[in-house]
């Protein structure tokens, strides 16, 4: 038998060229999602069955007959050929790459922050919200002692996350004693004690508890680059504690007495993070030269001191907006059994309209300063192009199908949540419009444009959730609903979860 073997790029122009024609032929048809006209539907909106004349096929299981049909209109569309040869090849994000969006949104802004700050890479961890968290906090010193480079240590924040989310996981079995093993609270729990995701108000709490430090006084270890043995031998541990509690509860047991057990797993745990990423320094020695070559040293600095005299930037005074179109607007969240260290402040949010996150974020990047955000980045993501955009990614010439959820019958269906956070540092506005958005990743220079991404605004409408703004930017109305009493949303709520990618 000869096999003939057909140029990827004779595949690739073959099928482009019938989908020009394809194009040409094709009637428009309204398709519900992504702004459309039929977007408006609610996922509440419903209507009788229609029988038309496919139930005689329809059934419970697949039948033989059934799946021959299938494969029959399969093959009598030499489209489906075409894509096979081109995607059994190649991943959907590199053979269907949109070239026009790219080329219509070049990486080029109208407002840029005045300091490129070195890309920084959270390697094979979900760190992203550590990340992105100090390099919004590096901006500042950057500026303020002109430096060409500045990386803040994610391994000492890290370290103390992963000591903290140990107590908490603890402290909530203890809370849920009484709880049924079986249940969803108590699964929700055991499911992931010490995961690599966070959010804002967490990553608040850490520093305003321990400090920052830079990232030569306390580096990466192979456990931070990499965090998945150390995650699982804690996480197995944990569950460890959790049964030895619940069993000692049973037995008649104390809280005070399964407290005192809590001090001696908690030791335990230290010890494992303390071997994995060494002990972080109590006090540190910060020496470097200023662009103009001259030479700064500051001794014998414990980590709050450099927190709060060198970083200056109160993050307490930061609140978290998000959109939420499935609840009321206008409105202050929280979630249950959400946080890191106990005593802080609880993880809250006001929820707002999409256009209010994006007026505020202007706002502060035309002052000069970065916006912590946080979103669904893996959502039509050209990661070559590092371009986010809801065309960037052409499904349907390949699969013949649009998308038809809103934005918020994707988080009622489990389709879209927050799962990273990065910083943005410019915008790009025509005719007093955004257009599209410069972003600063964190997983290294070879995704996207050294590093930093281009963000549409109508990627933004879909997939941002959340955005970080200093108190002072925001209105008296908005500001006024932070005293407002929080609705509190469900542990398994997907919005405002802890994520990292």
């Amino acid at each position: 038998m000869t096999v003939v073997h057909i140029p990827k790029s004779t595949i690739l122009s073959s099928y482009a060229h019938y989908l020009m024609v394809e194009q040409q032929e094709k009637k428009a048809k309204d398709v519900r999602g992504f702004g459309s006209d039929n977007s408006s539907k609610t996922a509440n909106s419903t209507a009788a069955p229609v029988d038309d004349g496919s139930s005689a096929k329809a059934g419970q299981d697949i039948t033989i007959p059934q799946l021959e049909d299938y494969c029959d209109d399969f093959t009598a569309d030499i489209k489906n050929k075409l894509a096979t040869l081109t995607l059994s090849h190649e991943t959907y994000s590199e053979a269907l790459e949109n070239r026009e969006v790219y080329l219509k949104h070049p990486p080029v802004f109208s407002h840029k922050l005045e300091i490129d700050a070195p890309i920084t890479n959270q390697k094979n961890s979900g760190r992203c919200w550590i990340f992105a968290g100090l390099n919004m906090l590096r901006q500042h010193m950057m500026k303020e002692y002109n430096l060409d480079e500045l990386e803040l240590s994610e391994p000492f924040v890290f370290f103390y996350d992963k000591l903290e989310k140990s107590n908490w996981f603890l402290e909530s079995i203890l809370k849920t004693l009484d709880e049924d093993l079986d249940g969803r609270l108590v699964q929700l729990l055991l499911a992931g004690p010490v995961q690599d995701g966070g959010q804002w108000d967490m990553f608040v709490a850490l520093v305003e508890k321990y400090g920052v430090v830079p990232k030569e006084a306390y580096p990466e270890t192979v456990h931070t680059a990499d965090s998945g043995q150390m995650d699982w031998l804690i996480t197995t541990k944990l569950r460890e504690y959790a049964k030895e509690i619940r069993t000692e509860h049973a037995n008649g047991k104390s809280i005070s007495e399964l407290r005192k057990m809590k001090d001696r797993m908690l030791r335990e745990i230290h010890k494992v993070i303390s071997v994995s990423l060494g002990q972080p320094p109590k006090t540190i020695d910060w020496s470097f030269y200023s662009k103009d070559k001259k030479f700064h040293e500051f001794r014998n600095v414990t980590p709050l001191e450099f927190y709060k005299n060198h970083v200056k930037q109160d993050c307490a005074k930061f609140v978290s907006l998000v959109n939420d179109p499935r609840n009321e607007y206008m409105r202050k969240y929280t979630v249950d059994y959400r946080g890191n260290v106990y005593g802080a402040e609880p993880v809250h949010f006001i929820n707002l309209s999409v256009q209010r996150l994006k007026d505020c974020a202007i706002r502060v990047l035309k002052s000069g300063h970065p916006v912590w955000f946080g979103c669904d980045v893996g959502k039509f993501f050209s990661r070559s192009h590092g371009m986010m955009d809801t065309k960037a990614i052409d499904y349907k010439s390949a699969f013949d199908f649009d998308f038809g959820m809103t934005k918020a019958e994707r988080l009622q269906y489990g389709d879209s949540t927050i799962t990273h956070a990065m910083v943005l540092t410019g915008v790009h506005v025509e005719d007093g419009k955004p257009v599209r958005w410069r972003v600063e990743n964190s997983w290294g220079e070879s995704v996207g444009n050294k590093g930093y991404l281009t963000m549409t605004d109508r990627w933004f409408d879909e997939f941002v959730y959340q955005i970080v703004i200093e108190k002072g930017e925001l209105s008296k109305e908005v500001l006024d609903v932070l005293d407002q009493e929080a609705v509190v949303l469900p542990p398994w709520d997907l919005m405002l979860g802890v994520f990292g990618k």
